[in-house]
């Protein structure tokens, strides 16, 4: 019998999923494993966010099926915080869908808005679920560079025409993963007028907008008439260490947020109202120092990893937002042989960036997700090896 549909055949192995089954090879095999690979943070959600959960999951009124368009408190929370935030005024009842975090959003989005055979534009390198929800929904998939030379922002230049005459929507990654660069809203501004010029749908994913260390990043909401062509995805899980809570949002063009409801409404039944609430709570004490402290924490991670790499030699980015450090492979190695032997000879797990395109090759990435000691570790396990 046939298991397999020929869209899920054609899907190249999710990266995360095959870095975790070597990860749990060697840690069966009894290795001291440090994992650097996944951006999952290693701190609990902070205490006020679990506790106010439990109050809201013994009570009565959330154990009933959630609202499709999710709960209209948390809608408005987010409106709330979106003004506070950066400045942009949404209908919480038409510019704002709750979902089961962002990838939720990003990953149906084609399905909502693409027919088969329009383009879907992706960032090389690039978060690999842009690829594949495009693949799913039967779109053909055009990767763009991003690349070093160019701060890792695309050439709206460079587009062939007969891709941009198909082309339904661009993903957008900024701040990115899996290069940390930043885009200021000038850069949204010209993003903006492109799109408009093109009638291309912009899908921007903000998921790593309040994991900053210096200024903090804009919106592309803020660029005056962005509704008219955009939509942002946010999510909670990185913001306040709520990665398995499954809590996040879209916010921006009325009618895109209209047909993602609409399809989301004949898949599932919305989020459980408890996180919701919780998620709510989340927003409104987002000035909390526990949430300042979170920011300070992979500063001085970040600060901690860079000396170590950059007195080994090795070439490395310089975040300003993201728990993630790019790094240039040695000289000779690509980037699978730099992680499979960082992996075999050191014990630490790190993320090849060919996994995320073809103009990943030559990077692996680390995150910041383990505590200053173990990163302190991983550069005095690199430097014992003969690269």
């Amino acid at each position: 019998m046939q298991t397999k549909s020929d869209r899920l055949k054609a899907l190249p192995p999710y990266l995360f999923a095959e870095i975790d089954r070597k990860k749990k090879a060697a840690v069966a095999a009894g290795r001291p494993i440090i994992h650097v690979g996944i951006g999952d943070p290693d701190t609990p959600t902070p205490a006020f966010i679990v506790e106010a959960a439990q109050r809201f999951v013994a009570d009565p009124k959330t154990h009933s099926y959630a609202l499709d368009n999710g709960d209209p408190h948390f809608r408005q929370t987010i409106a709330t915080w979106f003004e506070k935030r950066f400045g942009v005024l949404l209908d919480p009842l038409t510019e704002i869908l709750p979902l089961m975090g962002s990838k939720d959003g990003i990953s149906h989005l084609p399905l909502a808005i693409m027919n088969p055979g329009d383009v879907g534009l992706v960032p090389d390198p690039g978060y690999p679920v842009y690829a594949a929800s495009v693949r799913f929904a039967e779109g053909e998939v055009v990767r763009f560079p991003i690349t070093p030379e160019r701060g890792y922002l695309p050439d709206f230049a460079a587009f062939d025409a007969k891709d941009l005459k198909r082309a339904k929507v661009i993903y957008l990654n900024y701040p990115n993963n899996p290069t940390a660069a930043g885009a200021t809203k000038a850069f949204f501004a010209v993003a903006v007028e492109w799109a408009k010029k093109h009638d291309i749908l912009i899908a921007q994913d903000a998921a790593y907008s309040e994991v900053y260390f210096e200024a903090p990043p804009p919106s592309i909401l803020e660029v005056p008439g962005a509704k008219d062509v955009a939509v942002e995805f946010h999510s909670c899980s990185k913001t306040f260490s709520m990665t398995g809570w499954r809590v996040g949002w879209v916010a921006g063009n009325p009618d895109v947020i209209a047909s993602l409801c609409a399809l989301k409404t004949n898949m599932d039944n919305g989020i459980f109202t408890a996180m919701q609430w919780a998620a709510a709570v989340a927003l409104e004490g987002y000035d909390r120092k526990e949430i300042h402290d979170l920011r300070k924490m992979y500063r001085r991670r970040r600060d901690v990893l860079l000396r170590g790499l950059k007195a080994m030699g090795l070439e490395v980015n310089h975040p300003d937002a993201t728990f993630y450090v790019w790094i240039r492979c040695p000289a000779g190695l690509d980037s699978r042989t730099f992680a499979d032997r960082l992996l075999t000879e050191a014990d630490v797990v790190a993320t090849p960036g060919v996994g995320y395109g073809p103009h990943g090759e030559g990077f692996v990435r680390m995150a910041l997700t383990v505590n200053e000691q173990k990163l302190q570790e991983v550069c005095e396990r690199i430097k014992k090896l003969k690269l």
